[in-house]
């Protein structure tokens, strides 16, 4: 798998909205996988204070330094998550996607994956893309592509903290 924009595209993936214009009601419904992807020629530049909002009384933001660590050089690719069906089914990509972006915004997060984003300057640039994937195929998928991000760059996607594994542990 090519970690670009067009080897996200041949892999199924759509969208590629820039946060600042996404429209959610264009976003699918369903489960799936959602990738936060780089503009061409972004620079990742690093706020003091993150955007996003706080969890559990814990600041989302970190150092500089941390930062400057988790940063991966060339990738276009920042985070890969997934958006299951929850509990009561009525979950998805549009939610789930709405939900990271609000977090970015200072509301309180229903997660807390993905938060170095928002310690990004100009993260509203960044873009959203997405890949409906059945629920029962989420959980290899990511950690599918989190294995093979780690292959090419020899480390996870910059806001992805934790790397995903099947129920198996593979």
């Amino acid at each position: 798998m090519q970690f670009t924009r067009k080897g996200l595209k041949v892999e199924g993936f759509a969208g590629f909205r820039p946060i600042r214009n996404l429209e959610t009601m264009r976003i699918p419904q369903g489960t799936g996988l959602f990738a936060v992807v780089v503009p061409e020629d972004f620079q990742g530049r690093f706020l003091t204070k993150s955007t996003a909002g706080v969890f559990k009384k814990k600041d989302p933001s970190l150092p500089e330094a941390v930062l400057a660590t988790e940063w991966v050089d060339a990738a276009v690719v920042l985070y890969l998550g997934k958006a299951g069906p929850g509990s009561k089914g009525n979950r998805g990509l549009r939610r789930q996607i709405q939900e990271f972006v609000d977090f970015g915004q200072g509301k309180p997060p229903g997660h807390w994956d993905g938060r170095l984003v928002w310690q990004l300057a100009d993260a509203e640039s960044l873009a959203v893309a997405w890949k409906e994937l059945p629920a029962g195929q989420l959980s290899s998928a990511e950690a599918g592509y989190h294995a093979a991000f780690v292959e090419e760059y020899g480390r996870l996607p910059f806001a992805n903290l934790v790397q995903a594994r099947t129920k198996a542990g593979a």
